[in-house]
């Protein structure tokens, strides 16, 4: 059963009091304590003046007083931040590298893009410190993909690896940055790659990586790390006091009985986030915690960007395209993102949205049925502002980034409020003000109610679009169904591009 469609569901006691990262302010980078000042070099490169409160708590409870000596749970808001908030202090953690190369950090996400989307914030960091991040996603074979992360003495001379000794391979990457299908391929069958060393473990967007198998990625990934206790590795273990930090909540808390751990490097530390993280004890217990801290944003479970505000918009069900349309045309040049409920639906509309003649608007596909290429370019291309609206399925919900998106349309009601707050964050991030619009018919309108009863919201208010402006776009429709039509009897008489599949 869904966690979400449960009563009541048991929590574990250390989520029951959570510490309230909203109560750490924003700090400026001069005053960040213990920051290497080639990373503060690499911030400001990245136009970052300050960390924001996300940040500056997982700062505090990994460089600062908690030193790493319990496993974080962050549960904060998409757009808080979070990737740079569990990046940074890692990074800092492996100063000073060792003359001998190994994997010493793993994320592992659910999605290639939101990988690739890691990693990028990972180079931006790591790289001016001689670190090396890796990526396993399964863009190419598992043997290319083995030859970019581990190096074999003799490759250059044509050497075959089976003849050579385990302790003759290295990694070339410090941090990897991965996606469960094909850590687990690398882990079972490529020689010369081990977790052996591992130190840090962050499992991002995790209510989701913990609800599908993934080919039974976290037992796999635990059980390899398990000789690692004894491991040095060459990760940076400095020894850092509490002194230099501004006030913070963190300062003088109890540690609820619980004794810290004396050496963060005798584990396997894990950082476990999410915007909606999962409370289902039966899951969480998969991860071995080591005396956990949980950290969140607020009281409710459930909660939207700050700076988001949330419109409905009621119409009947036969002509909410009529309504997508002119609340389009309304938002002019506008960044935006239209969600629909599945595959199927985000191709159906993008096409019949691309048949209005006179909507004058570059409109994109983003689904599932597209293949990885497909995608990677269509979302580089969104980025870069080369087109205006990107048409959706649940694929890109997942903490993926896309700077300048103003506005997030729900075309299809959500069923679960945790995918409402997944959509709703792709707009509202980082400080910046954004709008989510759900169309919705009168009969959906009490459901929707309570569904935002569970976030931490302001009121929903309603959006009204002219009627004269959805009888005027009537007889455009009909073009364009019969448009739509012609397209889809066309398709079928032609063999299916493998490429989309």
């Amino acid at each position: 059963m869904d966690e979400e469609n449960q009563r009541s569901v048991p929590v574990l006691p250390w989520m029951r009091h959570p510490l309230d990262v909203t109560r750490c302010e924003q700090l400026s980078l001069r005053r960040v304590p213990f920051l290497d000042c080639r990373l503060k070099s690499a911030l400001e490169n990245m136009k970052i003046s300050k960390l924001f409160p996300v940040q500056v708590a997982l700062w505090q409870e990994t460089i600062g007083p908690g030193n790493f000596e319990r496993d974080l749970c962050i549960n904060s808001p998409t757009g808080s931040g979070k990737t740079l908030a569990y990046a940074l202090p890692i990074v800092r953690k492996l100063l000073p590298t060792s003359t001998v190369k190994c994997l010493r950090a793993l994320v592992v996400v659910p999605t290639r893009d939101l990988a690739l989307q890691v990693k990028q914030v990972f180079d931006a960091i790591a790289l001016p410190l001689g670190l090396r991040v890796g990526l396993a996603v399964g863009q190419s074979s598992v043997a290319d993909e083995i030859s970019s992360l581990v190096y074999l003495p003799g490759e250059e001379e044509g050497v075959d690896p089976g003849f050579l000794s385990p302790f003759w391979f290295q990694s070339k990457v410090d941090i990897l940055v991965a996606t469960p299908g094909r850590l687990v391929d690398h882990v079972n069958l490529s020689r010369g790659f081990t977790l052996k060393h591992l130190h840090y473990l962050v499992v991002d967007e995790a209510d989701r990586l913990l609800r599908e198998d993934y080919q039974s990625w976290l037992p796999t990934v635990l059980k390899s790390t398990q000789s690692s206790n004894n491991d040095d590795g060459g990760g940076g273990g400095d020894d850092v006091f509490q002194l230099g930090f501004p006030y913070s909540p963190w300062s003088r808390r109890s540690c609820s009985g619980v004794e810290r751990g004396s050496n963060p490097h005798s584990r396997l530390a894990k950082v476990v986030l999410s915007a909606t993280l999962t409370r289902d004890p039966g899951r969480l217990v998969q991860l071995n915690l080591h005396h956990p801290l949980f950290l969140s944003a607020g009281k409710m479970r459930y909660r939207l960007p700050e700076n988001l505000e949330s419109f409905k918009l009621i119409c009947e069900r036969k002509v909410k395209p009529l309504y997508l349309v002119a609340l389009l045309k309304s938002l002019g040049e506008e960044k935006c993102i239209v969600f629909t409920r599945s595959v199927d639906s985000t191709h159906r509309l993008c096409k019949l949205l691309n048949c209005f003649g006179d909507l004058q608007i570059d409109i994109k596909e983003y689904s599932g049925r597209q293949h990885q290429r497909v995608r990677s370019k269509t979302l580089n291309e969104f980025r870069k502002g080369q087109f205006q609206v990107l048409v959706s399925s649940d694929e890109m919900t997942r903490g993926m980034d896309v700077e300048g998106v103003r506005n997030v349309i729900n075309y299809d009601v959500p069923k679960y409020i945790k995918t409402y707050v997944h959509r709703a964050g792709r707009t509202a991030r980082a400080g910046q003000t954004g709008r989510c619009f759900t169309l919705m018919s009168n009969d959906e309108v009490g459901r929707f109610k309570r569904l935002m009863k569970k976030a931490e919201a302001s009121a929903c208010l309603e959006h009204n679009v002219p009627s004269h402006l959805i009888e005027e776009l009537h007889s455009t429709y009909q073009l364009a169904l019969s448009k739509l039509k012609e397209i889809i009897l066309e398709s079928r008489r032609k063999p299916k591009d493998k490429s989309c599949q």
